[in-house]
């Protein structure tokens, strides 16, 4: 079983250019005030404070309870609640999902749940990590747990589905597909990457002891510089993703 924990500290510090880079969808969603919203994955309540500033009511629910926390500190109505197992009946004019689904393992079931979320004609906008995000980093950790007679498989949280992937299973699910594209975009990450991967692999971090973090760390890092650090020192996460719209029939 994988498991993904998140540090809600380490995540606004390391990591807040996750909602910035999420804002754009927002565009996409061209929310009204009043509309009744739902933030699917939410974090640490960053994204979701931009809609409510835009006059929705919204709610936010993310798996982690650290980061619903988080949330709930920003005066947002957030809640620990599982993305495949959404409790609501056409509750919402519009779901939201920022860098999420690519952490769900049941995608059939999440996107039941944001269908039966929405009201007839209510609205899903969604970006995430495609087919071959992070491939880079991936491959390096694997690598590593490799050389420590570790299977990274059974520890990767990751789902890095095709566009064509979303497509279907957002038809088969009831939507109606507006809008789909996949792109790279290489990201910078500004605290480096061993910020990043202490943030976003900790399942392939806590396969070994504590003690152990660090070294892991600089050897991914050490195996990535070549590609992914300028000679400046920054250092560009190698991202693919992918966007879409979709309404519910």
């Amino acid at each position: 079983m994988t498991s993904q924990s998140w540090n809600a500290t380490a995540y606004a510090r390391d990591a807040s250019f996750v909602p910035v880079l999420g804002e754009p969808l927002i565009a996409v969603l061209a929310p009204h005030a009043g509309e009744r919203v739902l933030d699917l994955g939410c974090g640490d309540g960053a994204l979701t404070q931009r809609l409510v500033e835009a006059g929705c009511r919204v709610i936010g629910v993310d798996a982690s309870a650290e980061q619903v926390t988080a949330a709930r500190a920003r005066g947002l109505d957030a809640y620990v609640i599982d993305a495949a197992a959404l409790p609501y009946e056409a509750a919402f004019d519009a779901v939201l999902s920022n860098a999420t689904l690519h952490w769900v393992p049941d995608l059939s079931a999440t996107l039941s749940g944001v269908h039966r979320s929405l009201v007839p004609g209510g609205r899903f906008v969604a970006e995430c990590g495609g087919e071959g995000n992070v491939h880079a980093i991936r491959s390096a950790l694997w690598a590593a747990l490799a050389r420590r007679s570790i299977a990274a498989g059974p520890l990767d949280p990751w789902h890095f589905r095709s566009a064509e992937t979303y497509r279907a299973a957002l038809c088969a699910a009831g939507f109606r597909v507006t809008q789909l594209s996949t792109f790279a975009r290489p990201t910078p990450v500004p605290a480096g990457i061993e910020a990043w991967l202490a943030v976003f692999a900790r399942s392939f971090l806590d396969a070994v002891p504590e003690a152990e973090h660090v070294t892991l760390l600089r050897e991914v890092a050490e195996a990535l510089a070549p590609t992914l650090r300028a000679a400046d020192g920054s250092w560009t996460a190698d991202y693919v993703r992918v966007r879409f719209a979709a309404q519910r029939a």
